[in-house]
């Protein structure tokens, strides 16, 4: 195939592919553009998560009718004229492909009018092809309207993801930047919805409370911090406060948001062995450091940044941190009871969780300690191991699932139980173990058709950010199902009125937070696995975690439920339930069969 040139239109749609990759990409070049003009007011409305059409509006400096059309021009821009000047960006913009691009894959009109012209302007660009521009009324600023995204390009809507996630990539754009830039006013809607609005009154932790609910913010810790011409600002949560991933840890720089992970690095060296493994603090940090310290021109969505000296920039990260948690953080005392003193007694701390699942009457420990005590006179079929001898296959595999009848010993460190079995000891992880139980009773339930749910005396109140509502909202149905009765209270605001007798006594806003928490981007279960899916992180959130201790009763309670479960080795998740010591391996070790 001979070599010839591109022509400018697959040209421009191919580099419209570099910089616009999804609606929130549209949004993203938009909003900084608004940004960089000095805008005080930011109006942005969305339809069909941004695919439909996408406004924003602001009351920036505006642009010229005479550059109009060169403003939709590839590599046209007024940040920017020499080459050296890329080592000191000072702005958001920069490369001036962001309108060109969007007109390439849209159609898009721009309408714009200066201080001290008469009528506005307007420019419709559809397909990469300017028309002639003409004269509108107008207000100062500019509002750009973005319709039909990527319909000249058909295969790239093919990849764009649901509506759900395009619309929280969105709403996690434009709330990131209400943090960064608190003295603007953000509005963002979607449809008739009102997603975020803020007041511009400067005051950070006001958006983190419409972001997250004011509990939330309250907790938040504040971070300024200043050295060697860099400044770190904004807040982190205490080592009570987290989540199961990295998605609320936010960076910016020089009022640009970035990904890296140099950052995130320093940020959880901060944190480091003040929080358990899989837990991650939430963040809105906004660093500020002399621009020709920081190079923004390395990727094309400007996304990803590199340092002059990366190390002392990680490290001023990190102290900052740190520096904050400690201060705002209590030392831990050790209980007297681990130096030998005299162990007081500890009250249970089960928070009225169901502890007879299973049962028609309360577990009596001392009973069940006697119904445990002859294990070892049970036929040898019960035994995983000889059981797998079995010629049935369904047989083995239900046998192999089963644990033998357990004797409990105890608990340590307000994490395990201890149990002897008949081939050895046994340690079990309470929080897991608990999982598993509350998931196996919930299904049962549901099998039935049989959830009693308990109508709460005081409605509990959840504030979410807007990324997290559309997906909540989504499984509302299916909450009702399971005993929740939820509803919309206000904008990212739900009331929770019912949930489950099986939880009863638990906080119900902790299961709501459970649903949202741990999803992901990419995650897209099939229709027939999202009640257990669903059912599995509320169990995960209900059960009783580690660090609490546990009455006699309730540790005996809590032994036979896992026993009677059907899968009581695994919790829902997949994560074991207990470790099995066997006499033979201690033996070995106390060197009573010798060496290995």
């Amino acid at each position: 195939m001979p070599i010839r040139l591109l022509s400018p239109e697959v040209a421009s749609q191919i580099a419209a592919g570099e910089v616009i990759e999804r609606p929130a990409s549209v949004v993203k070049e938009l909003l900084e553009n608004s940004l960089d003009a000095g805008a005080n007011t930011i109006t942005i409305h969305v339809e069909e998560a941004g695919k439909k059409r996408i406004e924003i509006a602001d009351d920036g400096s505006g642009i010229p009718a005479d550059e109009i059309e060169l403003a939709a021009s590839r590599h046209a821009t007024s940040k920017l004229v020499r080459s050296d000047e890329l080592f000191s960006i000072v702005t958001l913009g920069f490369r001036g492909e962001a309108l060109a691009s969007i007109g390439s894959v849209s159609r898009m009109t721009i309408t714009s009018r200066v201080d001290g012209e008469k009528e506005g302007t307007r420019l419709k660009v559809e397909g990469g092809k300017s028309g002639k521009p003409s004269k509108v009324g107008a207000t100062v600023g500019t509002t750009i309207s973005v319709e039909a995204l990527f319909y000249n390009v058909p295969a790239r809507l093919k990849f764009l993801k649901t509506d759900m996630t395009e619309r929280r990539a969105i709403d996690t754009l434009v709330t990131r930047y209400a943090l960064a830039y608190p003295a603007k006013r953000f509005q963002l809607t979607d449809g008739k919805n009102v997603v975020l609005q803020t007041t511009g009154d400067g005051d950070r932790r006001a958006i983190l409370a419409a972001l997250y609910g004011v509990d939330v913010a309250k907790q938040m810790l504040e971070v300024h911090s200043v050295e060697e011409g860099m400044t770190l600002a904004g807040f982190i949560s205490p080592v009570s406060l987290t989540r199961s991933n990295r998605k609320e840890i936010t960076f910016f720089i020089n009022g640009r948001w970035v990904h890296d992970v140099a950052l995130s690095t320093a940020l959880m060296q901060a944190y480091h062995t003040l929080l358990m493994v899989g837990r991650y603090p939430l963040a809105a940090l906004f660093l500020e450091i002399k621009p020709g310290d920081v190079d923004v021109n390395v990727h094309p969505a400007k996304a990803e940044v590199r340092f002059r000296n990366q190390d002392q920039v990680f490290s001023f990260v990190q102290r900052s941190a740190r520096k904050a948690l400690l201060a705002y953080s209590p030392v831990p005392n050790v209980a007297s009871s681990l130096w030998g003193g005299r162990a007081t007694p500890v009250e249970s701390n089960s928070a009225g969780l169901d502890w007879a699942i299973g049962h028609s009457d309360p577990v009596n420990s001392e009973q069940l300690s006697v119904n445990n005590r002859d294990w070892r006179l049970e036929t040898e079929a019960q035994s995983p191991i000889s059981n797998l001898q079995s010629p049935d296959s369904q047989t083995q595999q239900s046998s192999f699932a089963r644990i033998p009848l357990l004797r409990l010993i105890g608990q340590i460190g307000a994490a395990y139980l201890v149990a002897e079995g008949p081939d050895g000891l046994y340690l079990i992880d309470q929080h897991a173990a608990h999982e598993r139980v509350l998931f196996e009773k919930l299904m049962a339930q549901r099998e039935m058709k049989n959830i009693a749910s308990q109508t709460l005396l005081t409605p509990s109140t959840i504030t979410l950010p807007p990324q997290s509502t559309q997906l909540l909202i989504s499984q509302l149905p299916v909450l009702k199902y399971f005993g929740f009765d939820v509803e919309e209270f206000g904008p990212n605001t739900f009331q929770i009125r019912a949930m489950p007798v099986l939880f009863s006594g638990s906080d119900p806003s902790a299961a709501l937070r459970a649903l949202v928490e741990d999803f992901e981007e990419d995650e897209a279960p099939m229709k027939d696995e999202v009640e257990k899916k669903l059912a599995a992180r509320v169990c995960k959130r209900m059960a009783v975690r580690a660090g609490m201790s546990l009455s006699k009763d309730e540790q005996g309670a809590l032994l036979a439920d896992l026993e009677a479960c059907d899968s009581p080795r695994t919790c829902p998740h997949g994560r074991p339930t207990m470790i099995h010591l066997s006499v033979d391996m201690l033996e070995r070790q106390f060197g009573r069969r010798g060496a290995r």
